[in-house]
């Protein structure tokens, strides 16, 4: 065991670093940020803040000399960055592990390879590819292999075109090309497992985007128990494959009642949020935990939840980027007792930014939803979920 108050580092100064780097003080250790960012939210909050490019080794080397374990907050760090601090200090989750969810062509593979559930696709590295495609593949949605998040890097195709177009659009970057499915939903798990194998699941939240990024989730999802028990069961056996140690998260996708995996994210999630003020122990106590060798919480939720993201268009009067920006009024949340708010400090908000969320508490599901819903609307998100 890593025990207080030893030094812990993290790749990444995000929102989600800002999480870890709170959750790590209240449990007594010290966190180091290594982060290029000067306006780094988590770097506000650490100990000390590594201004530097996470393949300067110069860094590198400080980081794993000053700390007994390093993390990371999301997954486009290096995969390499995480094998050479391997080599001098605890690093949980593995490189391995990193790259096969940091790239979406290894990621289909694995679930290929591991006969796991996962919409039809094929891989696209020029567009002959494309051309000798599956017409059982079209409409299709057209994803980046690396660097595509909250809908950056994927176009929705209804032909062969479309697809070339979309594909010359990326500049002939690597991609998958998925059929479009009808979905019933989106479900998420987040787990965490330990050096052991231990597993622990928090509940499964459903998930609603607009513009291809998370804007609702409710939990516990609004599906059957075995529903539940699936999407559990399988993120749990990705975890093992990957011989994960960490917090880890999975989504699905529902199709017919039928679950399929859509991606998987090697770190604590948005869609895992509500754990902070919902759950015994929240997403980032747990990666605690498990990088410093510590029993894993209890992950289970004491109240039902429903949590909203708060984007950088709210800071924007006229919803036009440089015009009438302003501090939104968070006045109105305040209304309702089982409203939690948590805002990121980021240094300025632009639209599509991730700048906060809140979270309902409440007794049931229905009931955290209607109460979301209303407060979202009383700060200006007028669109529907």
């Amino acid at each position: 065991m890593i025990l207080p108050p030893a030094t812990l580092g993290m790749l990444g100064g995000g929102q989600l670093g800002r999480f870890f780097v709170a959750a790590a003080h209240e449990m007594g250790y010290r966190v180091w940020v290594l982060d290029p960012d000067p306006h780094s939210p988590a770097a506000l909050l650490a100990d000390r803040h590594l201004r530097a490019a996470y393949d300067d080794h110069a860094a590198l080397d400080e980081l794993a000399q000053a700390c007994a374990a390093v993390s990371t907050e999301f997954e486009n760090v290096p995969a390499g960055t995480l094998d050479y601090l391997a080599k001098f200090v605890v690093v949980h989750p593995s490189a391995a592990a990193v790259s096969v969810c940091q790239n979406r062509i290894a990621e289909k593979d694995f679930l290929r390879d591991n006969g796991l559930p996962h919409a039809r696709c094929v891989t696209v590295f020029d567009e002959q590819q494309l051309r000798q495609a599956g017409d059982e593949l079209f409409p299709g949605i057209l994803k980046v292999a690396r660097f595509g998040y909250d809908g950056k890097g994927q176009a929705v195709v209804a032909d062969r075109q479309q697809a070339i177009t979309a594909f010359q659009h990326f500049k002939g970057e690597s991609c998958v090309l998925e059929e479009r499915l009808r979905l019933e939903c989106e479900v998420s798990v987040v787990l965490a497992r330990d050096q052991g194998g231990v597993v622990c699941s928090f509940p499964t939240a459903e998930n609603s985007h607009r513009r291809g990024i998370l804007d609702v989730s409710l939990v516990p999802a609004r599906a059957t128990a075995a529903l539940h028990a699936r999407a559990a069961g399988l993120a749990a056996t990705i975890a093992e494959h990957l011989a994960y140690v960490g917090t880890l998260a999975v989504e699905f996708f529902v199709v017919d009642g039928e679950l399929l995996i859509n991606e998987m994210a090697p770190r604590p999630h948005n869609s895992g949020h509500y754990t902070l003020d919902a759950c015994i122990t929240n997403q980032f106590e747990q990666q605690v935990r498990a990088l410093c060798g510590l029993p894993l919480g209890d992950p289970r939720a004491h109240s039902a939840a429903a949590m909203v993201n708060l984007l950088g268009d709210l800071w924007y009067g006229s919803g036009v980027a440089g015009q009438h920006y302003r501090e939104p009024d968070w006045s109105p949340l305040y209304a309702w007792p089982g409203l939690k708010l948590h805002l990121y400090g980021k240094h300025h908000a632009r639209p599509g930014r991730k700048m906060g969320h809140f979270t309902v508490l409440a007794g049931d599901v229905e009931s955290a939803r209607d109460i979301a819903l209303a407060a979202r609307a009383a700060i200006g998100i007028s669109d529907a979920p």
